[in-house]
């Protein structure tokens, strides 16, 4: 019921009375509202979703990914960090850059000038004084080569001539069966496990060099390779139990081509 102001009653009871009215209407009032709300936004829910799935950037896609591209003149413009040497030097002046590691393998090229250029002016044999060098990182991409293993066979030709068995020697198998070697294998694991370098992309680069080499073959090696590593796993896991804590974190993950949802656990001491 709506009241004007001059026909509200002067009692006070039920002046109280008609407040409290009020007050539940507005309170059912906001429930009501909260609860379109909610259906509202039920209803939004699949229509976002559906145009996620029709607009929306593929699941391989990553909030930087628009920097991909331009990382090189991003970083450019990027300013250097200072350290407490730079503090001193004159912003004139440039920081002179890190010479480059020692230890790495140096091929020298020696730069002279002609013997004619040698004569000085006044008829005089320059004579050398001192060398200015530069240093130049070169990239040298990987490199593949074939271990092809050689094994001789020996047979007993007097054996054979007498007509007995003959007794044939030959020297054993220096690996097992699969071309992998170690420095295969350890280049796979490095490049997936700590480069994040899925497998499919490592059959792709290997398909450059003209060498076919399937991704299962590369699981296959994966799966064998761990097996070699469970006494390291066992050792590790052991301190880990010797520790006073242990904290865990557990992801759930998809497995490609599996409907089998697995967890990942990480314990870290």
């Amino acid at each position: 019921m709506k009241l004007a102001p001059d026909n509200l009653p002067n009692d006070i009871d039920l002046l109280k009375q008609l407040l409290l009215e009020a007050s539940q209407l507005v309170a059912s009032q906001y429930s009501e509202i909260a609860e379109l709300k909610q259906s509202v936004q039920r209803l939004l829910e699949p229509f976002r979703l559906a145009q996620q799935q029709r607009f929306g950037a593929s699941s391989e896609s990553h909030n930087y990914q628009g920097e991909l591209f331009n990382e090189a003149e991003v970083t450019l413009d990027e300013p250097e960090e200072s350290t407490a040497d730079d503090v001193s030097v004159s912003p004139k002046k440039r920081a002179k850059r890190k010479p480059l590691p020692k230890d790495l393998p140096r091929e020298i090229i020696t730069h002279d000038i002609s013997e004619a250029d040698k004569q000085c002016a006044c008829g005089h044999q320059l004579t050398l004084m001192e060398q200015d060098s530069s240093e130049k990182l070169k990239f040298v991409p990987a490199q593949i080569s074939v271990i092809e293993h050689v094994r001789l066979k020996y047979r007993c030709k007097h054996c054979d001539t007498k007509g007995t068995q003959a007794n044939i020697k030959q020297a054993p198998v220096p690996a097992p069966k699969g071309f992998a070697t170690p420095s295969l294998l350890s280049q796979l694991i490095t490049s997936k496990y700590q480069y994040a370098l899925p497998l499919y992309r490592q059959e792709t680069l290997f398909k450059q060099y003209g060498i076919e080499l399937s991704r299962q073959t590369m699981s296959d090696w994966m799966m064998k390779s761990a097996a070699l590593f469970k006494p390291l796993y066992d050792l590790l896991h052991q301190h880990l139990l010797t520790q006073g804590v242990l904290h865990a974190d557990e992801t759930t993950l998809k497995v490609i081509n599996d409907e089998r949802v697995m967890g990942l656990l990480l314990r870290c001491g």
